[in-house]
């Protein structure tokens, strides 16, 4: 007994169909890398906007000099 193969969906489906599902996923996919590298930028951007509204003693904490040895 032979077992009759079912046909698939990408059989059933004419070509300009297949490339349109193509194209787009294409495109999503091209859409998310640019949004995943906006999100990048805007992390670096707030750690840098961060680091530079840091105040006086939150520098002079991370600093790891032994600021004592220089004081009077």
């Amino acid at each position: 007994m032979k077992k009759e193969k079912k046909p698939e969906l990408k059989e059933a489906m004419n070509d300009e169909l297949k490339s349109k599902l193509f194209e787009m996923k294409n495109q999503l996919k091209s859409e998310e890398e640019e949004k995943a590298q906006k999100r990048k930028e805007e992390a670096i951007k707030r750690k840098k906007e961060a680091e530079q509204n840091k105040s006086f003693e939150e520098l002079l904490n991370e600093s790891d000099l032994n600021w004592k040895q220089y004081k009077s």
